[in-house]
């Protein structure tokens, strides 16, 4: 009974943070800033917001973890086989005209961190509650980010918000699959954590972080320091 609790509960947190990813594409849906400069602002520091907030998972909780379970030289095998799976996504998603790097870059953080969690928590090593707080909060620019995306490719706002609702459900179910199947497979986590990692450093690199620039406006660089320092926060207290 008390182990049916604790996995109910986590669920539950998973729910919670990946219900950032639609209230993040609903507030993009439904921005409404009047000033030209103050709009491309907004959305150039939000982008870079997310990839520093990505960029944290990737130096506070996914690489760290991975290297745990996995050992220091496996750990660069499996962050370039990541690296090197998300730049062959991207070549197709590029061939095929599909304005998709927030969305893989965001499922690259979350499906990981939420299975992690999963795990985790079962081996009664982490404070749930915080660990999924800073998914959540990592979530909800993302979602915005993403969203962004795909309405500036001419997506209409319903099914992308639909299919963000749908992508949410994935991090119960990724978590519950955690909980029950991986608490005693740490390398499995491991492996898959640090392959995460080199697709989101992929993804940082080859298409965050040049949306985010925008000239003469130091809000973007600053967005990426703040959604970095978020992460550090979450890492020092979870810590």
């Amino acid at each position: 009974m008390y182990y049916a609790g604790l996995m109910l509960n986590v669920i539950l947190l998973a729910g919670l943070a990946g219900a950032m990813i639609p209230l993040g594409g609903l507030i993009a849906a439904n921005e409404n800033i009047r000033r030209d400069w103050l709009r491309a602002e907004l959305r150039h520091s939000v982008i870079a917001f997310g990839g520093g907030a990505l960029l944290s998972a990737v130096m506070f909780v996914l690489i760290p973890d991975g290297e745990a379970a996995l050992g220091s030289f496996a750990v660069v095998g499996w962050i370039a086989t990541g690296a090197l799976v998300m730049a062959f996504v991207d070549a197709r998603l590029a061939r095929d005209g599909s304005p998709k790097a927030q969305l893989v870059a965001m499922l690259s953080d979350f499906i990981p961190e939420a299975i992690a969690l999963g795990a985790v928590v079962a081996s009664g090593k982490s404070n749930g509650l915080l660990l999924a707080l800073m998914i959540g909060l990592q979530n909800l620019p993302e979602g915005f980010n993403a969203f962004r995306e795909q309405r500036d490719a001419g997506a209409r706002k319903g099914p992308i918000l639909g299919s963000f609702i749908g992508l949410a459900i994935l991090g119960p179910i990724a978590t519950a699959l955690g909980y029950l199947l991986l608490a005693s497979f740490t390398q499995v986590t491991g492996g898959l954590m640090l392959a995460a990692s080199g697709a989101i450093l992929y993804l940082i690199f080859q298409d965050i972080a040049p949306q985010a620039k925008l000239e003469n406006r130091h809000g973007p660089a600053l967005g990426a320091v703040g959604g970095f320092l978020l992460g550090l926060m979450g890492h020092l207290l979870i810590g």
